[in-house]
């Protein structure tokens, strides 16, 4: 029988670390084996009980949570759960932990706390479990690691000619925990003149806007979140607004976004499948899809959709991830047509669209 998570809880706020101790604690699987009221105490507890995943406030005296993670993840990288506000602030600071190397976060609310936390119960016991099983990563340099290539990670090999797409090409990329820096790697590396890429990242509505923001800054492309009815142009790409869903239709002889605000579907608003179903009815084998780092299965059946509609289909290796949840989901239902580690899959979409452009 495998050992409990073992789960270090750091919060400024005593009702915090008491409620988050409480429903950690509800889980069988999950031992809470201590608390800090700030970083300084949680360095000095990190040593003395070597747990397995911390949860992390952001606002703490002596030392912010994302210092304190900066610091932690140059000298000592663990799965990490931030705890943050909903707020526009909030938001800001939790993408920057993101970058650094935390796994995930969780939103608790900025009022009513005592009647409002206990709904996130579900959600804070998944992510800590998730994050037990986690490999986490310190920001990637993407000149460095693309430079360490070699040319058979990024050229097609001659097999897979047939499953080449055709001009027009449309990039389709879904990701969950650890998708925020995934995706940041991956378009970094993009040309300004690459393809048109959809992106479906499970992120909150406040979170979205300021994520495709800081895409936007850190890639060649122009990056912003989608607007229903908007062209998807090459050199662009959209990501799906927190709290509803991101389609690709065909107007004519071009392609638009759509967004829905219906159910959620894989248990995601916004949903990887969605995005990816979408595709593969309206741009077929034009199309090149990429399922990235995150818990659960949200996109498998969507991808698998795509690549039966002739689309080439890549899913992110085991050692790159994060979590390996989503692709390796995928991996078992038969919908990715080949591997890759984060590094190398930009490189392989330009690869794969020059290719396209030859045919």
């Amino acid at each position: 029988m495998s050992s409990k998570i073992r789960v270090l809880v750091i919060d400024d706020s005593a009702l915090v670390r008491k409620m988050l101790t409480a429903m950690l604690s509800s889980d069988p699987g999950i031992e809470v084996v201590g608390t800090a009221a700030d970083p300084l105490i949680a360095r000095e507890k990190i040593r003395e009980l070597n747990p397995d995943v911390l949860t992390l406030d952001v606002e703490m005296p002596h030392m912010d949570g994302v210092t304190f993670l900066d610091h932690l993840m140059r000298l000592r990288p663990m799965p990490v759960v931030m705890v943050s506000t909903l707020t526009g602030d909030g938001a800001e600071i939790t993408l920057r932990a993101l970058e650094i190397g935390a796994v995930d976060f969780v939103s608790k609310p900025g009022t009513d706390l005592t009647g409002r936390f206990d709904a996130y119960s579900d959600e804070i016991i998944a992510k800590v479990k998730s994050a037990a099983r986690s490999k986490p990563r310190m920001r990637a340099s993407v000149a460095a690691v693309v430079a360490k290539l070699s040319p058979d990670a990024i050229l097609p090999p001659p097999d897979n000619r047939r499953l080449l797409p055709a001009a027009g090409t449309v990039i389709a990329i879904g990701s969950s925990a650890g998708g925020t820096e995934a995706v940041r790697v991956l378009l970094s590396a993009m040309p300004p003149d690459a393809p048109p890429v959809v992106i479906t990242q499970h992120i909150p509505a406040q979170f979205s806007g300021p994520w495709a923001a800081r895409l936007d800054a850190a890639s060649p492309m122009r990056v912003a979140e989608a607007r229903d009815g908007q062209a998807i142009l090459p050199g662009h790409a959209y990501v799906a607004p927190g709290g509803v869903h991101l389609l690709v239709v065909r107007d004519g002889a071009r392609y638009i976004c759509r967004l829905h605000d219906g159910p959620p579907v894989s248990r995601h608003k916004p949903s990887v499948d969605v995005l990816f179903r979408s595709v593969a009815r309206a741009v077929g084998k034009g199309a090149i899809g990429v399922i990235c780092t995150g818990m659960g299965d949200d996109g498998s059946q969507g991808l698998l959709e795509m690549r039966e509609a002739g689309a080439h289909t890549i899913g992110q290796d085991e050692a790159t991830c994060v979590v390996w949840g989503m692709p390796h989901a995928a991996m078992l239902a038969g919908s990715v047509v080949e591997e890759l580690p984060l590094e190398a899959i930009a490189p392989r979409l330009v690869a794969l669209s020059c290719a396209a452009r030859r045919t």
